[in-house]
């Protein structure tokens, strides 16, 4: 990846992702998150690429809707464990640096100034969830699950779900969410509002093509504004908690706690 001059796309090849497929068919894009070998938990460079393809969607014209979705069985399943066992356990000054890439890429993410919908194609676990909550629109495939994880494997969820899901499903459902650490059926998440549209996987591909046809018809400029208005929530409980959660969290991987959390994770592996 190369620093562009002026603020004008380019064709995706020229990018060089290899973490993600980037594919531009005006006036849709789609960004597939695509390392399935490990359900598409993202790594540093993947949060990288990620942010890198949001900004030049953010300055092509031509892309009225963006769809993010996964590669294989899997929407995404949150962050690289592994990685962290790696190189950010007892290395907080790396984690606030690793961190600091996440939330880069959900900025990028959120502030696109084009609507976005999460294809979920699969499960949706820990920061898979957060990015599919940063998106406006989603629709998940029926046999599939959302849940958080972070209070067994030793991190917070405040990269969205603590700031978010009480905006979308209510307080008593949020803490359900994030304190039990139970799967939440695509029915349900549809139901609670976590989603807008659970559907059989046949007809996944169907309904995510009738979304972007509806939104496509929309007058970009008008809806860019819309949407700025519609994120105020989400804009002011992020940015009032995002650094002081990295801050936090950086800190937290010099402890006990996660270590052992995940060390046991990956012995199950």
């Amino acid at each position: 990846m190369t620093e562009p001059d002026a603020p004008r796309p380019v064709d995706p090849p020229e990018l060089g992702f290899e973490r993600i497929v980037y594919e531009k068919a005006p006036p849709r894009a789609t960004i597939t998150l695509n390392r399935p070998e490990v359900l598409n938990a993202f790594d540093f460079r993947m949060l990288r690429e990620l942010a890198r393809a949001c900004e030049d969607l953010s300055w092509d014209d031509s892309i009225r809707v963006v769809v993010l979705t996964g590669a294989g069985r899997a929407f995404c399943v949150g962050a690289d464990l592994r990685e962290w066992a790696d190189g950010y356990l007892g290395n907080p000054t790396e984690y606030w640096k690793w961190f600091g890439a996440f939330k880069d890429a959900h900025d990028r993410l959120r502030e696109i100034g084009k609507p976005t919908v999460a294809r979920i194609n699969g499960i949706a676990v820990g920061g898979g969830n957060e990015l599919q909550m940063a998106c406006d629109l989603a629709v998940m495939v029926d046999d599939a699950f959302i849940r958080h994880v972070g209070p067994e494997h030793g991190s917070v969820p405040a990269g969205g779900a603590t700031q978010w899901l009480t905006i979308m499903v209510g307080d008593r459902r949020a803490r359900e969410i994030v304190l039990m650490c139970e799967e939440i059926p695509a029915t349900k998440a549809a139901e609670w509002g976590l989603v807008n549209w659970a559907v059989p996987a046949a007809e996944l591909d169907a309904k995510v093509d009738a979304v972007v046809e509806n939104l496509a018809r929309k007058l970009p400029q008008t809806t860019r504004y819309a949407k700025q208005h519609l994120n105020f929530w989400r804009d002011f409980a992020w940015h009032e908690t995002i650094n002081h959660a990295r801050d936090w969290l950086a800190l937290s991987m010099a402890t006990e706690e996660p270590r052992r959390a995940i060390e046991k994770f990956l012995e199950r592996k």
